[in-house]
């Protein structure tokens, strides 16, 4: 029957091994051969052993505890990193704790409190930190990496994509469909990313030699679909519809696209839609989204693997992972 009172040692003289080789299973703190593996995991699993969690962390100073800051649970973008996130922890011997973001940043926030208080080892950060705020000084030498978000400047490593090339690459697709009317839906532009695919929506037009009307320009307050719906509805007030626009989110254009439609508008066929991500509901919905894919997952990965080199007292270096524009049927 399960118990936590159940000893290590009855765990390593069930499997025949030593209890220094239960430990290493337990905490896949050193490589153990996948026999030996397997019959400490079915000694395990038979005995209903619990590692004592709080005793590991009075002897090693460590939690094996990941926390990862998350600036909006609703959207499903967050949800792919944090898959990549636990794709490498699971085989770590990490375990997450995942924790929404405060819209403030201040002493005593409970994410660093956890720090300090050494209820996690280290963090992720998918959130936007104002790179030269007091707080951001503080934070810079603990065990910490951003993700998605760059924070230029800061020693703290991140792992993200050229953002602003990836809506250079999108709005210059529409161009060579023939569209200059092209329209751009942003928001959440205290986020670095949101300001570099603006800037590369700008670039892009500029070089372009088109003049861009602000009204193309709509900034909605967050990436939802519900504030792609109505950022949406302000461009179709407009006396000149554009024929294209750019979402710097996937759900940001679906909601576009949904408003579009209920106005009587064909995606592509009065306005063409590209938007940025390439969440998996991208591809399902109807029509088909053009979108700027980045690798999701892989950024959740390689900040993971980002944030345990710098708690093994390395230093690592930033990265910037490759976009590609998927070109599906809403433009």
């Amino acid at each position: 029957m399960a118990s936590e009172s159940v000893p290590i040692t009855a765990v390593a003289e069930l499997a025949g091994v030593s209890v220094a080789t239960v430990s290493r299973v337990i905490n896949n703190s050193k490589p153990v051969n996948a026999e030996t593996r397997e019959k400490v995991e079915a000694a395990v699993a038979q005995l209903g052993y619990r590692a004592n969690a709080i005793g590991r962390i009075l002897r090693k100073s460590e939690t094996r505890m990941l926390l990862v800051l998350v600036p909006d649970f609703a959207n499903p973008y967050y949800a792919e990193i944090v898959q990549g996130v636990e794709s490498v922890t699971r085989d770590r011997g990490y375990h997450l704790l995942l924790a929404d973001a405060p819209q403030r940043w201040e002493r005593g926030a409970t994410a660093l409190d956890a720090l300090h208080n050494r209820l996690a080892d280290g963090v992720i950060c998918l959130a936007h930190i104002d790179p030269e705020s007091e707080l951001h000084k503080e934070i810079a030498p603990l065990p910490w990496v951003a993700c998605s978000e760059v924070m230029p400047g800061s020693k703290v490593p991140h792992v993200s994509i050229d953002h602003h090339q990836a809506a250079v690459d999108a709005v210059q697709y529409l161009l060579n469909r023939g569209h200059q009317r092209i329209a751009l839906i942003t928001a959440e532009e205290e986020f670095l990313w949101a300001q570099q695919r603006r800037q590369g929506y700008l670039d892009a037009m500029a070089r372009a030699g088109i003049a861009v009307d602000p009204r193309w320009i709509q900034t909605a307050r967050k990436a939802d679909y519900a504030d792609g719906h109505m950022a949406a509805g302000a461009l179709l007030s407009l006396a000149a519809l554009p024929t294209a626009v750019f979402a710097v989110s996937d759900t940001l254009a679906i909601g576009a696209i949904k408003a579009f439609r209920r106005a009587g508008r064909q995606v592509p066929q009065d306005i063409a839609v590209v938007g940025f991500d390439n969440l998996p509901l991208s591809e399902v919905f109807e029509p088909a989204l053009t979108t700027v894919a980045q690798p999701m997952r892989e950024l959740g990965a390689q900040a993971t693997r980002l944030l345990l080199a710098r708690l093994a007292g390395e230093t690592p270096a930033s990265l910037t992972l490759a976009h590609s524009l998927v070109v599906r049927e809403s433009a």
